[in-house]
């Protein structure tokens, strides 16, 4: 028959003054474990360091069209904020592997974004150009209430409604 005991190693054995001294080396044991990997730890930690743990920065900008602003001189304007945030970003954050940036522009009381930048660092240090990483949103144009550019015809020279005639004279 196979007993299973349910209780500690250490109240197995009848003697209680054994069983005193087989806790004492448990918790003896148990503190040189901890003692010990504190130790290694710190050196596994100094000979191979941790990663760096790297993050995408998201910014998301607004800008407002001027009077009288066409809509290439908003999307100008929109990507010359992108790559100035994109500079920000990867200047203030070492950490900063990928950035994604998404302009909006307010025109007439209407909010529409853009464009968008999604670049790299190393992307960004081999071409900063932010035409080269921007994304257009097609659609914008037309709920910003831009028109398309066409050339406005001259308009017609007014001309008077009533002309003159020579009055034939009298003699």
């Amino acid at each position: 028959m196979i007993r299973i005991y349910t209780q500690e190693p250490s109240s197995i054995i009848p003697f209680s003054f054994i069983g005193q001294f087989g806790r004492k080396i448990r918790i003896i044991q148990g503190g040189m474990w901890l003692l010990l990997s504190v130790p290694l730890w710190f050196a596994m930690s100094a000979i191979a360091p941790q990663n760096v743990q790297a993050y995408t920065a998201r910014v998301d900008l607004g800008i407002e069209s001027l009077k009288d602003e066409n809509y290439e001189t908003v999307l100008r304007r929109a990507e010359m904020v992108a790559r100035a945030a994109a500079q920000r970003s990867f200047d203030q954050d070492i950490l900063v592997t990928d950035v994604s940036i998404i302009v909006t522009v307010q025109s007439h009381g209407l909010i529409a974004p853009v464009l968008t930048l999604d670049v790299s660092r190393v992307e960004w240090k081999q071409r900063p150009d932010p035409q080269r990483w921007v994304t257009y949103f097609k659609t914008a144009r037309s709920l910003l209430l831009f028109k398309t550019q066409t050339p406005l015809p001259d308009p017609a020279p007014d001309v008077p409604a009533t002309v003159n005639q020579p009055t034939p004279k009298t003699p």
